[in-house]
Order: structure tokens, then sequence, then C-alpha cells
């Protein structure tokens, strides 16, 4: 019987590597006899041409994805409830928005996970932004919680996120992070139970404890499944157990996963001065959109060193920054905060700024029409010149400034265009697509998509009946427990 010709050559390369170098053949063949020392050391071979191959172990390479290392982590308890396979059915006849949101978080899951690994939380815990806000940074809820963990405004304090005009840390990647384990901590303390502590993160604690009271009196056991709970409480746990069987074993739900590096994604760099916010991402080379994303708690295009001291930039964009801000020679901002009286007519205030009234009102956010200040802190050029760049303020001029704004959700119907409503709710194209980030590429009908609305700025009274209908449809779905973008 011939000998292939290709196992033929590779017979005799063998055996003159074999003699030319006994003593490192040995040595190989010790190597692959016994395990590698550390991931860091891995195996190499060195072949008749003398290049080495590096032979990583299945185990090694596997830990180099994130998501092996999320469900290795895995603690927390099944539960044999139906709602967890209506959710799982849910997001599995969803790919598009299963696509978006681990897109969106291949920017975070990382910090976050090692955050959970360090304070020895099941790693379920590191999933649960995705059915809080879907990843989406710029996620803002009816009852105003925002951020990725949809922080409402007290909790946030009680946890150190400090919200004004210029900064809301709800949004802070880290700040947030940080307050929302912190609270979850706490719960979990306070329960001894994962189940509950995530009960009263959606409920609150004071409520799940009144509940348990209620049980206790009917001798009624009190653990999560036989607690009377809201509906969105309810499917709460069920949904990120949902999530996790769905992480854990994405190929059974006809889904695939976007590979997540097991690596640091950004990275914190002092912020000495105050600095524009598209000067900074044209420094580190990064889009205005990469740079909102990770920077996601400033309201307003200037960053104020007394409000933050540091901004989060892509690992491979901080030496970029950092040169590039050593060698700038200009003004590092360009807008500064007004304090009008209140009462003060706008058309006399604009041209002080070398502003157009329209202008002034778009880039503060101010009713169409507005026609004398609110007293509310202002924004306008340091130069004084006229300003053409609205589109700047798109990304920075947020909803959440506190001047008693308010969301409503809007459920797409059929003829539904981003013009129509527009000028339905009298607001903007660009700030349409900034609230609902990355989610109006098409309308879809039945979709529910977020409106913010100004104390004095009220839809058509024409449409009002309806867009009440819509709220109610909209709070509907929000409370079933599906409230991402």
């Amino acid at each position: 019987m011939r000998v292939p010709l290709i196992r033929l050559i590779f017979s005799v390369l063998l055996a003159i590597c074999t003699l030319a170098s006994p003593v490192a053949h040995a040595e190989e063949q010790l190597a692959l006899s016994t395990s590698p020392a550390s991931p860091a050391a891995p195996l190499t071979l060195s072949t008749a041409r003398n290049i080495e191959l590096e032979l990583i172990p299945d185990s090694d390479l596997a830990m180099r994805d994130l998501w092996a290392r999320i469900r290795s982590g895995f603690a927390m308890r099944d539960l044999d409830n139906p709602l967890v396979v209506r959710h799982e059915q849910w997001y599995a006849g969803r790919p598009d928005y299963v696509a978006r949101m681990t897109e969106r978080a291949h920017r975070y899951l990382h910090y976050i996970t090692v955050e959970v690994e360090r304070r020895g939380m099941p790693s379920e815990i590191a999933l649960l932004p995705m059915i809080e806000s879907a990843f989406n940074p710029g996620a803002y809820s009816t009852s105003r919680a925002s951020g990725i963990w949809q922080f409402i405004p007290s909790t946030g304090k009680n946890y150190g996120m400090q919200q004004n005009w210029w900064y809301d840390g709800r949004r802070d990647v880290i700040s947030a992070t940080n307050g929302a384990l912190d609270y979850l901590q706490k719960l979990h303390d306070m329960f001894g139970d994962w189940e509950l502590a995530l009960a009263a993160y959606n409920w609150g604690e004071g409520a799940v404890q009144r509940a348990q009271a209620r049980n206790r009196k009917r001798g009624l056991p009190v653990n999560y499944t036989s607690l009377k709970l809201p509906r969105e409480t309810r499917n709460y746990v069920p949904k990120l157990l949902a999530v996790k069987n769905i992480v854990a074993n994405p190929a059974s739900f006809g889904l695939v996963l976007e590979n997540i590096p097991d690596e640091p994604y950004f990275a914190a760099v002092s912020t000495a001065k105050h600095i524009d916010v598209k000067l900074a991402a044209q420094l580190a080379d990064i889009s205005m959109e990469e740079f909102a994303a990770l920077n996601p708690a400033h309201n307003r295009p200037v960053i104020l060193q007394d409000n933050s001291d540091v901004i989060l930039l892509p690992v491979g964009a901080v030496e970029t920054f950092r040169t590039n801000l050593e060698s700038y020679d200009k003004p590092l901002v360009s807008w500064q905060a007004y304090q009008p009286r209140k009462g003060e007519r706008l058309d006399h205030l604009a041209p002080r700024f070398g502003l157009s009234v329209e202008t002034l009102k778009s880039v503060n956010g101010l009713s169409g029409r507005a026609k004398v200040s609110s007293g509310q802190t202002l924004l306008v050029p340091v130069s004084g010149e006229e300003s053409t760049a609205d589109g700047e303020f798109a990304a920075f001029n947020m909803h959440l400034s506190p001047t008693g704004d308010s969301a409503i959700k809007h459920i797409v119907r059929k003829g539904d265009t981003l013009g129509s409503l527009a000028r339905r709710y009298r607001v903007s194209v660009a700030s349409l697509k900034q609230w609902n980030k990355g989610s109006l590429e098409i309308l879809r009908v039945g979709q529910a998509i977020t409106i913010v609305q100004a104390a004095s700025r009220k839809p058509s009274s024409r449409l009002s009946k309806s867009g009440n209908g819509a709220l109610k449809r909209a709070s509907a779905i929000y409370n079933s427990g599906h409230h991402g973008t």
C-alpha cells in the first residue's frame, strides 16, 4: 500500500527535525505530556521551517470570550415558572433586538462583570441591564428612571449620583454600576435571597417587606414566588433567568450572540480642565456616537471638571487623546452657562450672544412657543459668534436636566413617520433619534418609542385623546417587563 506523498514528506521532515535537535524534541514531547503552567505561557511547537505554532488550550480559548466567563459564574437557581419560557420565546422571536442589545453591551459588560465578580455576586447580575435598559445608556422610563441601570432620581442621589443641569450621574457607567451593585448587595443582605433582592430593586424594599408581612399574617411563605407582586415585578426575575438561559445556550433558541472579548473596553482619563465634548472626541480620534455612548452622563456639550474628573475612552484611544491634548494650543471650550433673569425676553437675549432666537431655543431645549426666560440656566457661545452647529447639541442637550420635563411612550401606528411625530409633539427629528438611540432606522407598527416633553409642551389638542390611549398601551408593554429599545 503506497504512503500518500504528503504523509511521506511530513515523516521525512519530522525525522530531520528529530535528528537535528534530539534535545529540543525531547523537551517538546515533555511539554506535550504536561499541562501548561499558566495561560500566559502557551505551548509552542517548532516545525522544520522554524516557525512557531502557538497551541492554546481549549479552556484558555473559551475564557477569552466574555460570555464564557459569565456562564462560568452563573449561580442563581432555576425557576419552574411558565413566565421564564414566555420571555425566552419573546427574545428568541426578536433576533434583531437581541443583536442591538448585545452590540451595545460590548462597551460596558466587561467592566460590570469584573465588578460583579469582585463582590462575589452571581454573574447573572451582570446581565441585569439587559432587562432594565437593553444596555441603552440614554434609556429613560415613564417613572423618570435613567441610564443602563434605570435609577430613579431619589435612589440615584442616595447612592452618590449627582444630577444637575450639566450632568446626570445615573447615566455615568462607573457611578451607576457601582451604585447599583452597592444597592443590590444591601438588598441581598436585607432579604438573604437574590430573588427577593431583585424584586426589591424593581419594586422597592419597603413594598417587598409589606408583601412579606401580609403573607406572614396569613401563614403563607414569604419567598419570591409566594408573594403577591405587581405585574412588572412578577416578570422581573423570570425575565432575567430567560436572558441567562439564552446566554447559556443561544443556539438552542436560534440566536447568535456577538463575541465580546474578555478584556477591558474602556479606560478612564483625567480631565483637569473644562473641554467641549466634540473636541474631546476629535482629540481621541473617535466618533461623537462612540464618545456619547461611553460618556452619556453629560447633559451639555461642555464637560465640566467640577461634575466629573474623568472621561471614558476606548483603551486604544487613550494615548491618542493624551498626545493630541498636549499639542493642542487653542481654547478647549466654546460654550458657557448664562443665568438669565426670569421673564427676560428671548428675542432681546439671543442677539447679545450672536444667536438667533431659534438657535437659542434649539440648543437649550426650549419650547418653540417660548417668548421669555423661565429662569433656567442657558448655554451660550463663549465667543458671541453665531453657531450653526445645532447637531452638536443633539447628543448632549439631554432631557434629564431638572426642568420638570417628562417622557411618554408613543405606539407607532400605520402612517406614522419621524416627521409627523416630530410635528405632532413639537420636537425635532434629531431629538427623537437621540431619545430612541439605535431603534428608529425603520418605524414598525406597534413599536413603542420615547418622546420627552417639556413641562410647557403638550401634543396637539386634537390628538391628545389618541395620545393618551397610546400612553396606556405603552404602559402595559412597560409593565410587562419589555422596556428596552
